[in-house]
This record gives structure tokens, sequence and C-alpha cells, in this order.
């Protein structure tokens, strides 16, 4: 079995691959294991590619706890794809061919059984439409292409081919009033100016024509100027509009993207974790996005704690705070984020994952903010990302600039570095790395999974009555609710057990529908308490409940009991009279 699924394997952990080929690859699984993978269409693009979404696990339609990862959906961050589907094709050898999972993934006897009763709901690529548009034509986008924006007449820059070349890429034009030199240690590659600096000075454009240019007038670009919606603005929690929040779309969910999302897990509440992956920095950002932790339920910070010791344990990416530590402007949250819809609103453990620790690699100083090592940069640490770039990346930022008449700007130079690799995205030879140590770490997030064990009694009084005891006990990490903030969330609802019955009736006024409540979990997250001999003690008997119904009659009982999060249960009982 384990050949089977390597002779199926498309490359993704060594390659890039485009819609196509992802297809291929989703279809491969698909039809190969029919008992354990399903493949659905969320929706569809405005190019009309599927947006697919993979679920692995034995009785694929069997509602029980379920885990949801995400990737791709900013255009240029293609490796989330491939992470995505990395954890797709490890569940499946879960089930199929264990003996072949890598020891780096460690593993237990314990974890594997936890897992194979865990759904995976894998949306490797949230934006095709993007992403096929950067892997073909090299150029930066956000999310979404669009052929034009309406009612707008102010000028702005369309990214096009404008050289013919296959690529659309940056233009640099020679300007006294230029903010930008070339290296002279790193030929091509540009460098901010500085005081010191003799020239020649220049200034960067995106690769593309000015629209509604009035002859004169460059404006400033932006990187939203021909693809206005960014996916991850365009959620409905805490959904802002475009004058204030950058890329949020004309209302919430108005792209089919995040609208094909929304629809599908908020009829899923059975998914308990949410993966979201981007690139690039090497970082897990975790809730708050609006508050600081202090404000943070704190039963929920200490289940993001064990994440965060599992994430540098097995990816060496510290967690940080989405509103602390990874805000662009300081306590200015960030309107319309998917997370904030995943952990507000469907009461998940639900987290960010940047993908791609360039910083690290690079050997960049750390920051006290995690997220103004994007941004605080000085000269000596843009020639660091230079340098490893020559000596680990194959000098793709090299920058092969070429003279062009531009229609508009006169004499320019077209070409300049390809981010893709090496700034968004891993080298190819290094994506295998990143998979795996993904995998590992999320693999013991789905292994928190609530699990509910029942065992039903039937107890014989007389003639033909009989007492139907039920014993229901959460062995699984996580409580029934998941967070305690999801409590209060009304579709949350408890543990409850029903009983239908043939030719026989309940006995003493019981009601056939008991509330049991949410059951505890084992798991105290980290650093929640209990650990230290001093306070060790646990928790009373809120990990189990008991119903029992005194029935008369013959024939069939049929208890059912679940939530909506960790599914139902159904067992059928004989009741027979006795003499």
């Amino acid at each position: 079995m384990a050949a089977d699924l390597d002779g199926l394997n498309h490359g993704f952990t060594s390659q890039y691959l485009s819609h196509e080929r992802l297809t291929a690859q989703l279809q491969a699984w698909a039809s190969a294991f029919p008992d354990l993978v399903r493949l659905r269409s969320l929706g569809r693009t405005r190019e009309g590619r599927d947006i697919w979404l993979l679920v692995v696990g034995v009785e694929p339609e069997r509602t029980r706890p379920a885990v949801w990862v995400d990737g791709n959906m900013h255009a240029a961050e293609v490796s989330g794809s491939s992470v995505a589907l990395a954890i797709a094709e490890t569940a499946i050898r879960i089930h199929l061919a264990p003996e072949s999972l890598p020891g780096s993934l460690d593993l237990t006897p314990a974890l594997l059984e936890r897992l194979r009763e865990v759904l995976f709901y894998v949306l490797p690529r949230m934006s095709p439409d993007g992403a096929e548009r950067v892997l073909t034509t090299g150029r930066f986008l956000r999310s979404i292409p669009t052929t034009g924006i309406p009612h707008r007449e102010r000028a702005y820059w369309r990214v096009e081919d404008v050289d013919g070349d296959g690529l659309s890429l940056r233009m640099r034009k020679a300007d006294p009033a230029g903010e930008y030199v070339e290296s002279r240690d790193f030929p091509g590659r540009m460098l901010l100016r500085e005081l010191e600096d003799e020239g020649p000075f220049y200034k960067l454009y995106p690769e593309g024509v000015i629209e509604n240019f009035d002859g004169e007038t460059v404006p400033t670009p932006h990187f939203l100027d021909d693809n206005p919606t960014d996916l991850n603005r365009n959620f409905p929690y805490s959904w802002m509009p475009p004058h204030e929040q950058d890329g949020a779309g004309d209302f919430p969910l108005h792209e089919a993207e995040s609208r094909s999302v929304v629809e599908f897990t908020t009829g899923a509440p059975h998914i308990f974790a949410w993966l979201n992956l981007h690139t690039f920095g090497g970082v897990f950002i975790r809730p708050l996005g609006h508050k600081p932790d202090t404000e943070m339920d704190q039963s929920d910070l200490a289940v993001f704690r064990q994440l965060e010791a599992w994430g540098q344990r097995y990816t060496g990416y510290p967690t940080v705070s989405g509103f602390e530590e990874f805000t662009y402007l300081p306590n200015r949250p960030i309107f319309g984020d998917l997370i904030d819809y995943a952990y507000h609103q469907r009461g998940c453990i639900a987290y960010v994952c940047e993908l791609w620790d360039l910083f690290e690699q690079a050997g960049l100083p750390k920051q006290k903010r995690f997220v103004d090592r994007y941004s605080r940069l000085d000269r000596g640490d843009v020639e660091k990302i230079y340098r490893w770039d020559a000596e680990h990346n194959e000098g793709r930022l090299a920058g092969r600039w070429r003279s062009f008449s531009h229609p508009q700007l006169g004499a320019v130079e077209v070409g300049g570095p390809d981010t893709r690799i090496g700034i968004w995205n891993p080298p190819p030879g290094r994506l295998g790395q990143v998979c795996e140590g993904q995998a590992a770490a999320f693999l013991r997030v789905a292994a928190m999974a609530p699990r509910l064990e029942i065992q039903v009694r039937v107890e014989h009084l007389a003639g033909d009555l009989h007492r139907l005891h039920c014993e229901v006990v959460n062995t699984g990490y996580l409580p029934t609710c998941i967070l305690e903030s999801a409590r209060r969330l009304d579709w949350n609802e408890p543990v409850t057990a029903s009983l239908e019955l043939y030719k026989a009736c309940i006995e003493g006024g019981a009601r056939p529908r008991m509330r049991l409540g949410h059951l505890e979990g084992w798991g105290q997250g980290r650093h929640g308490g209990g650990a230290g001999p001093h306070f060790q003690g646990s928790r009373g008997s809120g990990s189990r409940a008991s119903v029992s119904w005194v029935v008369r009659g013959e024939g069939t009982a049929r208890l059912r009991i679940g939530s909506p999060r960790c599914g139902w249960q159904e067992h059928e009982i004989k009741l027979a009279h006795r003499r």
C-alpha cells in the first residue's frame, strides 16, 4: 500500500503544482481510495476553476470531530498548497500504510489510534485563479485577478507583461529623485538610497501600464491596484468596508472563494481545529486578533500554549499573538480575517502559519514585535538576504534588467528579481522539510479531538419491564464544547441522549430526550495549572454523564447520543418479555 501511495504522488513536496496538476493529485487519491477519500468542489472561480476540498477519513460522510486545513488564499503563497497536500497524504498514510510514516513525525500507536477517528478537511488552494496567474506569469497578486475595476477614474497600475518575455516582474527607471540604487556587492539587486550614495538612482514600478494616465503624473503603486480584494479581509467577523480596511471587498463574502468556505464550514460544526497556511516569515499567529492576551479566555490561551510548544518543537517557529505582535499598525486590528471568523464564529482552535522562515535562514536579527521583522530592515539586513539568495537560492533575486521603451514612461529597464521562490516560498529543495515539520505539528492538534465512549446496560426488572442505563465519557483531550469561549455560541449545543421506542413506552414520567451537558476533556493546555507536584490534582466527574430510563414493553429501543461537535452514535437494543 505504501508503494501505491508513493506512486500516486505528483511531486508536491519538491515543486509547485499548477491547478491542472493539483487537480490530478486530488483525483488520483479519491479514485484510488474511494472508501477513505472524497473529493468535492465547493464552487467555481471567476475563471471557471474548481475550489477543491478533499475529505480524508474512514466513512468520510460520517460526522465526527474534524480538522480543517487551507492554503494559498494569497496568490503568491503557493507553498501553502504543498503543505496542505502533505498533511492530506499523511492522513491517508495513517490509515493505509502507517509503517511507511517517516520517523520525524514521532507518531506513537496511541496518537495513530486517535488520528484514525478524526476527519480531515483539506482545501489546498483557496485562490486557484490567483495562484495560476502567479505561477505562469511571475506577477505579484494578493488574491484574485480581475479583468477591470469598475467606477474608478483615478490613475492606477495594471500589471502585465509589457516586453513579451512571458513574465510580469518589475520595471526600473533612472531618475535623480529615485529612492533606490543598485547594490555594488550584488549587481542587479536594489537597495534603498542613502545620503552617501552617488547614483545612478532609480524609481521602481511593477511591470505594467498606467490606467487613466494623464500623460504626466505617475501614480504610486499599491499592491491592490488591479486586484482589489484580499480574501483575508473578506470574511464576516468584524468586516469593515474598503475605506476602513484595504482589500475588504464590496461586502463580506463578496468573492466566491470566501463565500464557499463559509457556506461549507457553517454547516460543519464538528470542525474543531483550523490551520490557515500563508507565507512568509516562519511564525504561527494565534488569537486574539483585536485584544491583548489579558482579555483572552485563559483556558483558551492555555490550549494555544500547548500548540506553541508543538510548533516550536517540530518546525522551529515561534507563536505570537495576532494583536500584540502581528498588527501592521499598533493597536489597529485587521478586519475581516479568516481566523477571526474560525475562532469567534465557529469556535475553532484557529491559527495561521506563515511558512518559510527566511529571516532565520538569512541570519536577520529578531525584533520585539515579530511583524517588525518585515519592515525594520537596514541595508546590511537586505544584503544578508541577497547573500543567502546567491548561496542557497540560485540567485533568483539577481535582477536581470533589460532595456525597453515603455509606451508611457519612455526608456526603462524591465526584469528584476523573481520573488516567487526564495522570498514568498522556499526553494524546492527545502519544501519537503517544511511540509514534514508542519504535518508533525498539526497532527498533534488533530489528536486533541474530544471522543465520546458510550456504555449501555440493560437490566431486566420484571416481566416486560426493563431499565436502560447509559454512561457517556469523554476520553479526549478537549471538552465537547472545544474551547471555553465557544460555549456561548448558540449552535454549540451540549451532549444529548434520546430514546426512540417501538412497541414499548417509558415509565415514570422520564423524558425521551435528555441534555447531558458539555463534558470536560482531560487536557489542561500548557501552563494552565496542575503540572507541578505542589498543585497536582484532578477535576471531578465533569468528563462523564449518565442517564436511565425504565421501559415497559417489547420490541426495539434505539438510543442516539452525541452533539453537533462530536457527531452522533446510535445503539439498538432488543427488549423481550421474560416470565
